[in-house]
C-alpha cells in the first residue's frame, strides 16, 4: 500500500509552508502568525491559493502578507559528514 503523499510527490507536488500574516478582527494593529503547510505544485500552488479564498471568504482576519517556501521532496540526499562528538549529562 502506497500512501498518498507519495502518489503526490510523484506527480510533482513539492511540500509548500506558508506563513500567514493577518491583523486580529478586534485589535487591528496587531498582527498574528499562521503557519500553513500541504502538497502543492510550484509555482502556480492552487491549493494553497484555494485556502487562500476560503479565509477571505470565510475568516474575520484580514491578511496583511503571506510568505511562500516550496521543497521538492523526492531528490537525491543531502549528506554531510561532521567529526567530533559531543556528550549531554
Amino acid at each position: 500500500m502506497v500512501s498518498n503523499d507519495f502518489i503526490r510527490q510523484m506527480e510533482g507536488y513539492g511540500l509548500t509552508t506558508a506563513q500567514i500574516l493577518y491583523r486580529m478582527p478586534d485589535h487591528p494593529t496587531f498582527l498574528q502568525t499562521y503557519i500553513w503547510q500541504e502538497y502543492d505544485l510550484a509555482p502556480r500552488f492552487p491549493v494553497l491559493i484555494d485556502f487562500l479564498d476560503f479565509w477571505k471568504r470565510e475568516l474575520a482576519g484580514p491578511l496583511h502578507s503571506v510568505t511562500v517556501t516550496h521543497a521538492q521532496l523526492i531528490r537525491p540526499a543531502e549528506f554531510r559528514a561532521i567529526e567530533g562528538e559531543i556528550n549531554i549529562h
